[in-house]
């Protein structure tokens, strides 16, 4: 059932050393084709914030042929990411990669366009225990010392929009089944818990995983934030360092082609309030969750339902808030 989520076809190996070598396989594949992303701490903070507001159904309402628009990537984030798993153990997130796959599941016919996302640890992070020490230095003792970006999972997500179609009060539903389900397997997991010490934090805090998605709905809302416009790519400079003239003008070093950054978008321009009614001045910025509208398509004179969202509303300079309240001062 793993490795068929994953996107291996079957028949699936019988031993672990030949599930482990296909996973090698897919990580350099992912590697060499991967297009090359950094986002910002803004708009890695806008994503996060987004993710929060995410129901653990809603990322079976993704559509990868419309919401991906780099179908094989890799985005490397500002800071690692401390996540708090099921047993209580610490990992860190400092990038993820992902490439289009079709998944098998167990029925013969059961197979779905898929996206695999590989998670990739930070080496040098701040979840450092003794025995990973132990591992970087006898690696760097051999010669081979390990990359800065370690693989340390895969998962498999659904891209073919199985669930856009279902009302909120259906996902409501599954989402709290899946939670149902989720905490079932921790509380088999409770014999192996750990406690959580007090190192290894970053600025933002932990993240509680305790049902096992927070890869699934960081990386759908990057995908929607990106093709709904919130966020800019843009080239990157060399961030090895800057060049100072004799007359003390910074000059970066030069761009990188093979690398883009994404930033939070300046939003777009509106037209001027009509003579007479108040302007609203906010001066926060806070993610709207998901929801369904009645779209009016012009060119089949009809209203459609569709998802939209989840998105950052408010100033791109503003401060951003967890909650999804904003403060407005009329002018």
């Amino acid at each position: 059932m793993t490795l068929g989520k994953q996107g291996l076809r079957p028949p699936w190996p019988r031993a672990a050393g030949e599930a482990a070598a296909w996973q090698v396989r897919e990580i350099q594949k992912l590697l060499r084709q991967a297009e090359v992303l950094v986002i910002s701490p803004a708009a890695h903070a806008a994503v996060m914030a987004a993710a929060a507001t995410l129901e653990p159904a809603d990322v079976s309402t993704l559509d990868r042929d419309q919401d991906i628009l780099v179908p094989t990537g890799l985005v490397v984030l500002p800071e690692p990411v401390v996540v708090v798993n099921r047993t209580g153990s610490l990992s860190d997130v400092k990038a993820f990669g992902w490439q289009f796959i079709t998944q098998h599941l167990i029925l013969p016919t059961a197979q779905y366009p898929g996206v695999q996302v590989t998670t990739f640890m930070d080496r040098d992070g701040p979840v450092q225990p003794t025995g990973w020490r132990q591992a970087v230095a006898q690696a760097h003792a051999s010669g081979r010392p390990l990359p800065p970006l370690m693989p340390d999972g895969m998962y498999g997500m659904r891209g073919d929009a199985c669930l856009a179609e279902e009302s909120t009060e259906t996902l409501a539903d599954l989402s709290e089944r899946h939670r149902q389900l989720q905490t079932a397997l921790t509380q088999a997991s409770q014999w192996r818990s750990e406690p959580v010490p007090e190192t290894g934090e970053w600025g933002g805090g932990r993240v509680d995983d305790p049902y096992d998605d927070f890869v699934s709905r960081y990386m759908f809302a990057f995908w929607r934030l990106i093709a709904q416009g919130v966020t800019a790519a843009s080239p990157s400079r060399s961030t090895s360092g800057v060049r100072t003239t004799a007359g003390g003008e910074d000059r970066s070093l030069p761009r990188d082609p093979e690398v883009r950054v994404i930033r939070l978008a300046a939003p777009s321009p509106r037209p001027s309030d009509p003579a007479g009614e108040t302007k609203r001045v906010y001066h926060h910025r806070w993610p709207v969750r998901m929801h369904k509208v009645r779209q009016w398509y012009p060119s089949l004179q009809e209203h459609r339902l569709i998802w939209r969202g989840p998105y950052i509303k408010g100033p791109a300079d503003a401060p951003l808030m967890m909650g999804e309240k904003a403060y407005l001062v009329d002018s």
